[in-house]
């Protein structure tokens, strides 16, 4: 089984001019097209121009990634300490609920 890249371009004729296309593969029968650029003269333009565009948009993909998983770790730590301040002031309101509730039944038995 051949395993396929995620990105890679394609050359084709559009006319009398060449476009390049830079394609991401989806699932296993859909590729997309990410970016395009036509107009070229020849093929071997059209081609060059992928080349070189590729590794440029593969690093601009990977910091965009970057940033968008730092992101999200600091949204999910702050998710974290909302959701650890909300249990501890859930525990205090029932300590408090209990002291009540042991003061009540103290002053039920000092009566009775």
């Amino acid at each position: 089984m051949i395993k396929a890249k995620k990105y890679d371009f394609r050359v084709k004729q559009v006319g009398t001019t060449w476009k390049t296309e830079i394609t991401r593969r989806m699932t296993a029968t859909k590729t997309i097209v990410s970016k395009s650029h036509d107009g070229f003269a020849s093929e071997a333009e059209a081609e060059a121009w992928g080349k070189q565009e590729l590794p440029a948009f593969l690093a601009t993909q990977a910091e965009r990634n970057k940033r968008k998983t730092e992101k999200h770790i600091k949204a999910k730590s702050i998710a974290d300490a909302i959701a650890a301040e909300a249990l501890t002031d859930e525990a205090e309101i029932i300590s408090d609920e209990d002291k009540e509730i042991d003061s009540s039944e103290s002053a039920d038995n000092l009566e009775g």
